[in-house]
């Protein structure tokens, strides 16, 4: 397991379009997804201690960023084969155990984890409603551990920001977790 943190925001990069398979048998792209005042794409997978240690905030926070009018989607890009635990049939099981209310698809050629520049798991990609990228910021101060309770909730509150007022805040700080497992051609 090798741990990175993604590259800083660059503020105005236009999402990439994709069509990826969920875990409720339906296929989304980037038109299913973006919401009237942005959309959220989250590289995510089921294995990794970064993504377990912030899950429950994370389904919380993708609950309350949708009813802010933004679209959200969990991506996992991770070769399964590499750790079975990203499986689609246990990526079925870890949407319905945690009550996902967003969308969470498979990555299976990992063509929209190389298009976004995916780099760890959690990567969070937070888009206005023109889909231009506004944040790449982490979900809050934990790690491989829990946050105290009280943390800030930096990925929440830039959203709420960017459905506010398209733009999201100027100082963000690196989301860090496990190294996508990308496949070895």
């Amino acid at each position: 397991m090798v741990s990175l943190q993604p590259p800083v925001c660059d503020f105005g990069w236009e999402a990439h379009g994709f069509s990826l398979e969920g875990t409720d048998g339906r296929t989304y792209s980037l038109v299913d997804i973006s919401g009237p005042r942005g959309m959220l794409v989250m590289f995510i997978c089921n294995h990794c201690p970064y993504v377990k240690a912030i899950l429950d905030r994370l389904v919380r926070d993708a609950r309350e960023i949708q009813d802010l009018g933004i679209g959200v989607i969990g991506i996992m890009t991770n070769d399964p084969t590499e750790y079975s635990e990203d499986s689609f049939d246990n990526m079925k099981a870890v949407a319905r155990a945690n009550g996902f209310t967003f969308p969470y698809v498979i990555d299976e050629t990992q063509k929209t984890g190389r298009a976004y520049g995916a780099v760890c798991t959690p990567d969070f990609f937070g888009f206005n409603a023109d889909l231009e990228l506004q944040y790449r910021g982490r979900l809050d101060a934990s790690g491989k551990d829990p946050a105290p309770v009280d943390a800030k909730r930096e990925l929440f509150d830039a959203m709420r920001l960017i459905a506010e007022t398209g733009r999201g805040p100027r100082h963000q700080i690196p989301s860090m977790g496990c190294s996508i497992k990308w496949r070895h051609e």
